[in-house]
């Protein structure tokens, strides 16, 4: 199987996460929901998998490109 690294396209605060290791996850579906000037802004899956491991915890400071999940598709 290949991997797929999902990474933040924004900086901000890990406000939510959807999924949990071995969840299987649909194209387009919130992974995480991260907070950034008061706005929450959803991180969707690219395509279709499995949720291998999440990188982040809820309250999690984040930067752009920082990796937020790991899928195997």
């Amino acid at each position: 199987m290949a991997e797929i690294e999902v990474k933040s396209d924004i900086a901000g605060t890990v406000w939510k996460i959807m999924v949990a290791p071995g969840a299987e996850v649909a194209e387009d579906d919130t992974l995480v929901i991260l907070e950034s000037m008061k706005m929450e802004i959803p991180v969707s899956s690219p395509e279709d998998g499995t949720v291998k491991s999440i990188a982040l915890a809820e309250g999690d400071a984040v930067v752009e490109g920082q990796l937020v999940l790991v899928l195997e598709v």
